[in-house]
């Protein structure tokens, strides 16, 4: 009897809409990693005035981008490989890209959404209004932060095996570059850590979204700061890939 293996773009739609299934069911999560950054932007009112409403929406986008990759991307798939579906998708006639890459759509279009939010709340509680071809630039810009931050949590899943360590790891080094990157955006750091965390993940992803907010301000450190979030996303991926184990044996 001869075997019907199923083409790549079933394969993958039908990969997509079990993770967006799954994604639903989780919604309460979601909401909160939607809700964080716009309930920061709304409490940030005062302060809009002062920074400015790009550093006000560069810093919000860039926590839910930590929170999407570190928080959402990584326990999920921790989760899901220590109950053993990854180990049953790899026996099917399923290409291993296809599983990995279906996970990233879904993590994509939780930032598009998280994005809007972010940007809805901004222009209707703050009065925050950007050109057309700002908000083109910070969508993109958004998600190259959001592929490294994705990158990120994929070395950490990739490094860690056991789900419970994986979250409290997750939780850890999100705690961290949230609390070092608003101190240090805010300046409260003095100037040589300042300029660390300035050109750490946090920095840069708040640095290029700043800058894209303000197209005709992009400078030649906004490159640098792009150049540099290609390279984090880079070597968090090589890891990430190079360490992540399908399944949770030893």
């Amino acid at each position: 009897m001869e075997t019907i293996i199923p083409s790549t773009s079933k394969v993958l739609s039908s990969l997509l809409r079990a993770d967006f299934t799954t994604q639903w069911r989780n919604r309460r999560a979601v909401i909160m990693v939607i809700l964080v950054p716009v309930i920061i932007l709304i409490s940030w009112k005062g302060l809009i005035e002062k920074f400015g409403g790009a550093f006000a929406l560069s810093n919000c986008i860039t926590v839910g981008l930590t929170a999407i990759g570190l928080m959402g991307y990584s326990n999920s798939v921790a989760r899901d490989r220590d109950k053993g579906v990854f180990q049953r998708l790899r026996v099917a006639p399923v290409p291993s890209w296809s599983i990995m890459t279906s996970r990233l759509i879904v993590q994509l279009a939780l930032i598009v959404i998280m994005i809007l939010a972010v940007f809805f709340a901004g222009y209707k509680y703050d009065h925050i209004s950007l050109g057309r071809s700002a908000y083109i630039m910070s969508i993109l810009a958004s998600f190259i932060g959001g592929a490294m931050y994705l990158g990120l949590g994929q070395a950490i899943v990739g490094m860690i095996t056991n789900p419970e360590t994986v979250s409290s790891t997750s939780r850890l080094v999100y705690f961290f570059f949230i609390m070092i990157g608003l101190f240090g955006a805010f300046g409260a750091l003095g100037e040589t850590l300042g300029q660390i965390v300035r050109w750490s993940p946090y920095g840069v992803v708040a640095h290029i979204l700043s800058s894209s907010m303000h197209p005709e301000s992009w400078d030649g450190e906004a490159t640098k700061a792009l150049a540099l979030a290609f390279a984090y996303t880079a070597l968090f991926s090589t890891l990430g890939i190079r360490w992540f184990k399908w399944n949770t044996a030893k």
